[in-house]
């Protein structure tokens, strides 16, 4: 059974804001889009300049509050502030990338984005719906993943993953694989959709499908009020924000792949210590094909 309602957005201000800004109504995305250009400069403002920024009224402003789960607008002022002031932004290092900056600059600014999407993906992961998702994988008989494009990377980090400690898993990023694939799982089957998005057809059907036959159905994905969330049973969110030069492809993966690897942990914890005797079998399979050295020989 899907869930009728998608979770809520959690973690810092600033990343529910972006979390839910798909599904905003146009007025409260202008409001949105004028806190996210500039928190620290919206914490000085009344409601009303706020407002007027954003082209639109008050009470638009108040119900965008509510919609990140602010109680009203004296205390988003507040958290905006609050986390203005603990912000660490390097100057030239945590805005967007240019095409004219250095090959030194883009090192920079590709690494503290990365840094940022797995820290603020740690801060805004429910460990409780992490831990539903870890008991269903552990005990699968069989998991299916979907994913499409630098998703469905990600998918086979975790099928390759699973298989280490002796889960069957499968990860398919054709989209008639997939939907044949759902179309055998059944009770205590465990499929998972991962999408940045959240809004690819083809994952959202592969989801679908799998859960008409009784399937747990996992969303791992950047917006928790997307299609994917709505159509899951449990939701994993990340915390990326893709910039010029990366969208879809960079520091949405290095999320994704927290999460995944939160999950594959998780789930190794609760099968020791086949999981244990399961790794080094696998090591030891493998060991042959590695050229022999010090540094190998410390490692092995």
């Amino acid at each position: 059974m899907t869930s009728v309602t998608s979770p809520e957005p959690t973690g810092p201000l600033l990343v529910r804001v972006r979390a839910v800004m798909p599904a905003l109504a146009p007025a409260e995305q202008r409001v949105a889009n004028a806190v996210l250009a500039d928190p620290g400069g919206v914490a000085a403002m009344t409601i009303s300049e706020l407002a007027e920024v954003a082209s639109t009224s008050e009470t638009t402003v108040i119900r965008f509050c509510k919609q990140i789960g602010v109680p009203g607008y004296p205390q988003l002022r507040l958290q905006l502030a609050a986390q203005s002031a603990t912000e660490n932004i390097r100057p030239g290092v945590g805005g967007d990338i240019e095409p004219g900056d250095s090959l030194a600059d883009v090192v920079g600014k590709v690494a503290f984005a990365d840094e940022r999407a797995v820290r603020e993906t740690a801060q805004q992961l429910d460990v409780e719906s992490l831990a539903k998702v870890v008991a269903a994988v552990a005990k699968a008989p069989r998991v299916d993943l979907y994913g499409s494009a630098a998703s469905s990377f990600v998918a086979l980090d975790l099928q390759q993953k699973l298989h280490r400690i002796r889960r069957v898993a499968f990860a398919w990023s054709d989209v008639h694989v997939a939907l044949t694939s759902a179309a055998l799982l059944g009770e205590g089957d465990v499929a998972i959709g991962i999408s940045h998005t959240g809004t690819t057809v083809e994952v959202i059907e592969a989801v679908e499908e799998a859960a008409k036959h009784g399937a747990t159905t996992v969303a791992v994905t950047n917006f928790p009020r997307s299609p994917l969330a709505h159509t899951a049973d449990l939701v994993l969110t990340t915390a990326a924000r893709e910039t010029t030069y990366r969208s879809g492809a960079m520091s949405s993966r290095i999320a994704q792949l927290t999460v995944i690897d939160c999950l594959f942990i998780g789930v190794a914890q609760l099968v020791l210590p086949d999981a244990q005797k399961a790794l080094e079998a696998t090591a030891n399979a493998v060991r042959g094909h590695r050229v022999k050295g010090p540094v190998n020989d410390q490692q092995n």
